[in-house]
């Protein structure tokens, strides 16, 4: 039984990996005649496909942090979805084990816990950045 879960969790772990590094690196190579940054290349394409690019000079510095910190919070909000679905999973098959149930209980409450400081976090960061005056849309 013990085997069955570890490979489970294996399986989960490998399909997260590739969906959050894996994939994403195969959108397309840079090509060396192509500035890194410049509009030709894959990476000036997406910015400015994905809107990131505002005007001729590239991304601001503010909007490229406010860029990174939502996507760190994001990242920590897969991890709590993870976290929640693996608590369940091990709650389903404790078989009746007070112990582990009471641990996958305690690990629910702590990754709730933690998406409440994750939605505060997001919160006042989206509340400064749009404060300041190069604002973070």
């Amino acid at each position: 039984m013990l085997n069955k879960k570890i490979k489970i969790i294996k399986s989960f772990l490998l399909i997260v990996f590739l969906l959050l590094f894996a994939i994403p690196a195969l959108a397309g190579p840079i090509s060396d005649t192509d500035d890194v940054v410049g509009e030709k290349s894959m990476l000036g394409k997406f910015s400015q496909s994905a809107g990131f690019v505002t005007d001729d000079t590239g991304t601001q510095l503010g909007k490229v942090i406010a860029l990174v910190i939502k996507g760190f919070l994001s990242l920590l909000g897969i991890i709590f979805i993870i976290l929640i679905i693996l608590s369940g999973f091990n709650w389903m098959t404790s078989e009746g084990d007070e112990q582990k149930i009471t641990k996958a209980k305690e690990t629910i409450r702590t990754a709730i816990i933690g998406l409440f400081i994750i939605i505060a976090a997001y919160s006042i960061t989206y509340f400064v950045f749009n404060a300041l005056p190069f604002g973070g849309k």
